[in-house]
């Protein structure tokens, strides 16, 4: 027996209620002291009650969102408040009942939901002995909903777990496909709440596709009047049909959907607006004068041709169209066909069909683009996501490679366990400053030679790399299996800097520093082959096992970064900054693994130590410049011109000697005492007790008392003994350079009067 299910009409009530966030309760005014230690509040008081008011937790609301999908899209039959039960032993009404989060009942489906939440994205404890338990009830739901709900036709039946935060792995996958358990998440919800506020009821066959693909729909076997011909080597037939019969069978592979697991997905959501206008337009006894484009599974149809005299033109005969869940899928047209969901002409009106028998995916998407690609409303970064429809199938490896890797992209972006989770930028997503990173920039890092494809000759692969796996599927999760876990351990050293996208502070989670990332690993990887490894012989997991340290090392690289050296790392743009970023990282793992020595790395190196080491000597030399003469100007302005004034007063006894024996060993070449003076000596003049309160102002940097104030100086007299001997091997780094830069900006805008926010300098206290 089936228990507190009712009838759509009776729940309206409940409907409502069950599509607010929040649930409400009117009640004496001496129990409201009561409710709110329950977590109720007071929405309204009136002359004799009171209203309260509670936000629903996340279990309820997900129930809730579950059920108003069922009642929106126009189930039969609904579970009530609290959920359905079922009464185990039908025989014995005192036997125990098993509850059921939701439940939904149809001519063709019903179905029994149970929801599973997290509070924080994680594991669930026992889940797959839920999987076991939950499947045991499905004969006995059948059961009770045949004796219940009687109909002629046999109804099919669907056991659903909706997961909210629910981390997966592929074991529970498997599971739960071994017991036909669905398993949906959030992203599928957020999905069919849009398919449904724009279709309405006609949302129910999508569902109903994605939760039975291939069960024969009972009942909808149709002949209809058709003409057969070939296309591209490929059946097609024409004939027209009601609206409301295709769309029973139709099926439309949306990309907004989400699903990793479905290749086939080409199509954009569709525009409310637009659905709105089209209806408007059937009702003004509009026409459409063009095909609704489908495909139509192998073995779904049946032409039984008529004898004719011309046959040069085409075949006339009886079309027989034996169709399951998603047996039509929609090419061109979901928006004129799905215009009739709830119209009252969907089932009088005819459209003209052009069908397509087994047209491959690549093929259909091939199929949309040249339909679409040349309307506005199609955008041409479209064809980077579609890659993977228009070459999964093709023969050659190297362009199968770029599809995969487009499909890859596509299934990190979607998982939430993987640190691009939501970060790239497809072709419907809007930018925003975590989802910054372009699907072109990521493709092109990952489709280059080494990842799939180590050697080729002639067109002709002699060697493969260490994602390849052989059939599409297992080189796709291997792909994505290696890349989600190497991204993660770099994200897992750095995660505040990484999480910070595009926004303030952020420059590692973005085109350029992730391309830099990809271009480390297939380093490594080209390093591991050097030494005999064979990678591709080893399992996903033992992969990277062997490459995981490298992943981690360049983590704790960037983590250790400090803000300046991160500001200089994001202003390396272009080809020319990719490159400096890539070199930057082989270097961080070079200095830990002196044996990994990526080809060019040396004379990179050589190369930057020349270039920055003159550049930093240019800076150093400026801002020796800068503070020799504010130093003696201010002086001479406090102590007096004359050398007995200044010399004597504002400069110590230690600096003075020094500086004599420097004059009088170079016989007062340079000129007069000011020539004589190291840039370290400026800081020792400033730092004085009676000099302090003059040169504070002027030279002081960040907060903290007066040697962390001129710590900057420290540092900078450090890279002018670099720069000094050009002959050492030492270089300036690259965040070091930034480092002075940033130095000599801020010392001649500040001395220039402008009201700069001071930056400490990394050493000591600082208000950065």
């Amino acid at each position: 027996m089936l228990e507190n299910v009712a009838s759509r009409d009776a729940l309206r009530g409940l409907a409502r209620s069950r599509s607010r966030e929040y649930e409400t309760q009117t009640v004496h005014p001496t129990l409201v002291d009561e409710r709110e230690l329950d977590g109720w509040s007071v929405d309204k008081r009136n002359r004799k009650s009171v209203r309260l008011k509670r936000t629903k937790s996340q279990s309820e609301l997900l129930a809730d969102r579950i059920w108003m999908l069922l009642f929106r899209t126009g189930f039969s039959f609904l579970s009530g408040p609290g959920g359905g039960s079922l009464l185990l032993n039908l025989k014995d009404q005192a036997s125990p009942r098993r509850p059921l989060g939701v439940v939904g009942i149809d001519d063709e489906l019903a179905i029994a939901v149970e929801c599973r939440t997290n509070d924080k994205f994680g594991r669930l404890p026992h889940f797959a002995e839920d999987i076991e338990n939950y499947s045991l009830i499905r004969e006995r739901f059948a059961n009770a909903v045949n004796r219940c709900y009687p109909i002629a036709t046999k109804r099919q039946v669907v056991l659903v777990m909706f997961l909210a935060n629910v981390a997966l792995s592929d074991g529970d996958r498997a599971r739960a496909k071994e017991h036909q358990i669905l398993l949906f998440d959030q992203a599928d919800l957020n999905y069919y709440e849009t398919l449904v506020s724009h279709l309405g009821p006609a949302a129910k066959y999508q569902l109903f596709a994605d939760m039975l693909p291939g069960k024969t729909v009972a009942g909808l076997a149709i002949r209809v009047p058709a003409v057969r011909t070939k296309m591209g080597g490929t059946n097609c037939y024409t004939f027209c049909i009601t609206p409301s019969y295709l769309l029973k069978i139709s099926y439309v592979s949306h990309r907004a959907k989400g699903k990793a697991s479905d290749v086939h997905t080409y199509q954009r959501m569709l525009s409310k607006g637009r659905l709105r206008k089209i209806r408007d337009y059937i009702s003004q006894d509009g026409i459409f004068p063009t095909n609704i484009v489908v495909n139509f599974e192998e073995k779904r149809l049946r032409f039984e041709r008529i004898q004719q005299e011309d046959q040069e033109n085409g075949l006339l005969g009886w079309l027989d169209i034996r169709p399951t869940y998603r047996s039509a899928w929609i090419i061109d047209g979901q928006h004129r066909l799905f215009a009739y969901s709830g119209h009252d002409r969907a089932s009088t009106s005819r459209l003209s069909v052009l069908a397509f028998e087994g047209l491959p995916a690549s093929k259909q998407a091939g199929l949309f683009i040249d339909i679409n690609a040349k309307q506005k409303s199609v955008k041409q970064s479209l064809l980077q996501e579609l890659y993977a429809e228009l070459h999964w199938d093709a023969a050659e490896p190297e362009i199968r490679v770029r599809a995969i890797v487009s499909k890859a992209i596509q299934m990190l972006d979607q998982d939430p366990e993987c640190a691009l989770y939501r970060r790239v930028q497809t072709a419907d997503a809007t930018k925003s400053e975590t989802r910054c990173i372009s699907l072109t920039s990521l493709y092109g890092a990952i489709e280059k030679r080494e990842f799939h494809i180590a050697k080729e000759r002639k067109n002709q692969v002699l060697e493969y790399g260490p994602l390849w796996a052989g059939e599409n599927e297992d080189t796709l999760r291997r792909t994505a299996f290696i890349l989600k876990n190497w991204f993660n351990a770099i994200r897992s050293g750095a995660p505040e800097w990484w999480d910070r996208g595009s926004g303030d502070g952020g420059g590692l989670a973005m085109n350029d520093g992730v391309t830099a990332c990809v271009n480390v690993l297939r380093s490594v990887f080209v390093h591991l082959a050097e030494r005999g490894q064979k990678l591709i012989h080893l399992d996903s997991e033992d992969l990277f096992a062997v490459i995981r340290r490298y992943g981690e090392e360049l983590g704790s690289y960037f983590g250790a970064l400090s803000e300046q050296d991160r500001r200089a790392f994001r202003d390396l743009r272009g080809i020319q900054g990719q490159t400096r970023r890539t070199r930057m990282c082989q270097q961080a793992l070079h200095s830990k693994w002196p044996e990994l020595n990526p080809p060019g790395l040396a004379e990179f190196l050589h190369e930057e130590k020349s270039q920055t080491n003159t550049k930093a000597k240019e800076i150093v030399d400026r801002i020796e410049t800068t503070l020799q003469r504010v130093v003696f100007e201010e002086l001479r302005r406090e102590f007096g011109p004359d050398d007995s004034q200044w010399w004597i007063l504002g400069v110590p006894k230690a600096v003075r000697l020094k500086v004599s024996q420097r004059r009088e060993d170079d016989d007062g070449a340079r000129g007069g005492k000011e020539y004589y003076f190291d840039l370290i000596d400026y800081r020792t003049i400033a730092l004085q007790s009676q000099n302090w309160p003059l040169f504070e102002p002027l030279i002081g940097l960040g907060k903290g008392n007066k040697e962390k104030k001129t710590s900057w100086m420290v540092f900078v007299n450090e890279k002018r003994k670099i720069v000094s001997h050009a002959s050492s091997a030492v270089s300036v780094s690259i965040e070091d350079l930034g480092r002075l830069q940033d130095y000599d900006s801020w010392l001649s805008a500040h001395l220039a009067g402008e009201d700069l926010v001071s930056r400490g300098d990394g050493e000591g206290d600082s208000d950065e």
